[in-house]
């Protein structure tokens, strides 16, 4: 018998995950094409299921009547009425608010010098003024009322949770788990449940823009504590500082700047959060823009949804200041500087408590009502002279591309599409894919509206498509071009400060109301995200893997495609995770302007009571899509790239 000497390598081939999933879409669509129109599960606009009405019948069992419940919808309450009578509304036998337009300006101003600079001062004053001349005072008052109140009450929550994860690995695991979930969810799906225990209002307004607005805070806070070198930590224990004194007198201040921004973040959250949350009757402009939308008044909607970008700049800006400015102790002539700002702020608000000129905002400059003329203007200028572009683009992606996908989702049997979907999760992510893709199939089914589900994860998918080129294009090109990061990644940061409302608006005058409509809006609502993880991803590429490629002969592309882009898989997974959550939660939301499908169910379920338990299935239908696609791409991205082959152990 021969011995066996050295060493024998042998491969076993595997097909290419690329090749299975192109064999599962060919057998899917000749499968369609047999089956088609077989258990679709269609429910018409007005049609409900026994589950959607039990739901209907039974959503005042939950929180009307609870002592708890109650106590915190009329503390919250409260709270939103106590600012608004600040801010916004005629209060305490007054026929205008506590402080009025003047001091609120004043104010406003010296809080942003006095945490920031003399140029963010005149930007919130400016910005404050140019929303009064909109004609938009009281409006953008309790729109700020509400925001204020969201983003303090999330603070107080958030801050403690963030040091306590912080400090705690323990924590730290069961907050990243639970903020990994809620950061998938749409706005859309925090509204319906919270009218169950607090009813159509403020309170729910209000809380639900809490629990959306409180995980940046926590999980930044919890990055910032757990950033801080070992090395202070332990020199400020060997002095014999406590627990306390370490917290207070290094972590925290060492982590301020990361801090700030968590807070930055959440201001950016909440104000989103209370323009979505018009509709469960959140004052403010949300309302403006809403009503706008409803009735396509694209004049009405930009005037408004200016104001709102207006007031989003301004909060940014104050807050990024805030943090960017040094942690060291003011000047003695900053202070006196300070000081008589103060007294000017006092004097301020003293004259807009005594004089109606300095209390009401002067209605003799109005240009919101130009503004709405020249936008309306405008798009019908567009409309008449680039119609026909425009239109026929729309109608060729929907002809050519949406269409064709969505009857594919829609008109395959129901478990058809679930069983390939579940095969593709195996495929990309193994079990850990396809465990909760079988889930969130089997109860999407149980909703009743698997076949809304499916039209809005045929727009879903289509926007990701364009939203995955485009950041991939751009966040290669801004990782490679330190020049072209520094011109883009402003405009990038600015687009994520504006809440998805302010995206339909241009879009609705471009396209009309269509589906389409909410697609170009998803795509320039995700693209900003996107770019931005994938130009990280690659300048996180090291230096030195990218020179030896280049000194061997490789070209640009080279380099691209076979160093920097497989290097920084990791980040482009994370990338299309992030782009797909993105387009969901606009898409959702297009359902106010022709998107129809889950978002337009959401939407008739608060305007319609008969169709309120609908409206809360399509929210957890939302929310089983987001979950869905979110624990795909996850799965994906950690399992391991073989390229095919998987190699044997020498003999």
């Amino acid at each position: 018998m021969a011995s066996i000497t050295g060493s024998v390598e042998f491969e076993v081939r595997r097909p290419r995950r690329s090749v299975i999933v192109g064999i599962l879409l060919v057998v899917w669509v000749a499968a369609y094409f047999l089956l088609r129109g077989i258990d679709t599960l269609v429910l018409g606009g007005q049609e409900t299921t026994a589950f959607h009405r039990w739901l209907t019948d039974h959503r005042d069992d939950v929180g009307q009547g609870n002592a708890v419940f109650d106590a915190i919808r009329v503390g919250v309450d409260h709270f939103v009425v106590l600012l608004q009578n600040v801010l916004s509304q005629p209060s305490y036998g007054r026929p205008v608010p506590v402080i009025g337009w003047l001091g609120v300006v004043a104010v406003a101003a010296y809080l942003a010098w006095a945490f920031g600079t003399w140029k963010v001062a005149l930007l919130t004053a400016a910005g404050l003024g140019f929303v009064g001349m909109q004609g938009l005072w009281q409006e953008s008052m309790d729109t700020l009322s509400l925001t204020i109140a969201a983003v303090l009450l999330s603070l107080l929550v958030a801050i403690p949770l963030g040091i306590w994860a912080g400090l705690s690995n323990r924590a730290f695991r069961v907050a990243t788990l639970v903020l990994d979930l809620m950061q998938t969810l749409p706005t859309f799906v925090y509204l319906a449940p919270l009218t169950l225990f607090f009813a159509i209002g403020p309170a729910a307004a209000t809380i639900a823009t809490v629990i959306y607005a409180a995980p940046p805070a926590v999980r930044l806070t919890a990055h910032a504590i757990r950033s801080v070198p070992l090395e202070s930590v332990e020199a400020a224990r060997s002095l014999g500082s406590t627990r306390g004194q370490t917290l207070t007198k290094v972590l925290l201040p060492m982590s301020r700047s990361t801090v700030v921004v968590g807070i930055n973040q959440t201001i950016m959250a909440a104000l989103s959060m209370v323009t979505v949350a018009a509709l469960i009757d959140a004052p403010g402009l949300g309302q403006t823009v809403l009503t706008a939308l409803q009735t396509l008044d694209v004049g009405v909607a930009f005037n408004a949804g200016l104001a709102i970008v207006v007031i989003a700049i301004v909060l940014d800006r104050v807050t990024t200041a805030a943090g960017d400015r040094p942690w060291r102790t003011a000047s003695v002539r900053r202070k006196v500087l300070l000081g008589a700002g103060a007294v000017g702020v006092l004097v301020a608000v003293w004259f807009s408590r005594t004089y109606v000129w300095a209390a009401e905002f002067p209605d003799t400059v109005n240009i919101g009502s130009r503004i709405a003329v020249i936008a309306t203007d405008v798009t019908n200028w567009v409309q008449d002279t680039f119609g026909g572009f425009t239109y026929g683009v729309r109608d060729a992606v929907t002809n050519g591309l949406l269409n064709p996908l969505e009857a594919l989702l829609t008109g395959s049997p129901w478990w058809l599409v679930a069983t390939v979907v579940v095969a593709l999760a195996a495929v990309l992510g193994s079990w850990r894919g396809a465990v909760p893709a079988a889930v969130c199939s089997g109860l999407l089914v149980v909703t009743g509206l698997w076949h809304d589900s499916m039209i809005t994860l045929a727009s879903t998918l289509l926007a990701t498509v364009v939203v995955v080129a485009v950041g991939l294009a751009l966040g290669v090109w801004a990782g490679r071009k330190h020049r072209v990061d520094t011109w883009i990644r402003p405009v990038l940061d600015a687009g994520q400060t504006m809440p998805p409302f302010v995206y339909l608006v241009p879009f609705l005058a471009l396209f009309g109301t269509s589906r389409f409509t909410a697609i170009a809006a998803a795509v320039v609502y995700a693209v900003p995200v996107t770019t931005k993880i994938v130009a990280d991803g690659i300048k996180a590429v090291p230096v030195a893997t990218v020179e030896a490629a280049n000194s061997v002969g490789s070209s640009s592309w080279q380099v691209i495609s076979k160093v920097q882009l497989p290097v920084a898989r990791r980040a482009i997974t994370l990338a299309v995770n992030q782009g797909l959550i993105y387009v969901l939660a606009m898409v959702v939301v297009g359902g106010l302007v022709g998107a129809g499908a889950l978002g337009y169910d959401v939407a008739a379920g608060f305007a319609q009571s008969e169709l309120y338990g609908k409206g809360l299935a399509a929210g957890l239908a939302i929310v089983l899509l987001g979950v869905l696609l979110d624990r795909i791409t996850q799965a994906a991205a950690r399992t391991r790239k073989f390229n095919g082959t998987v190699r044997g152990d020498k003999l």
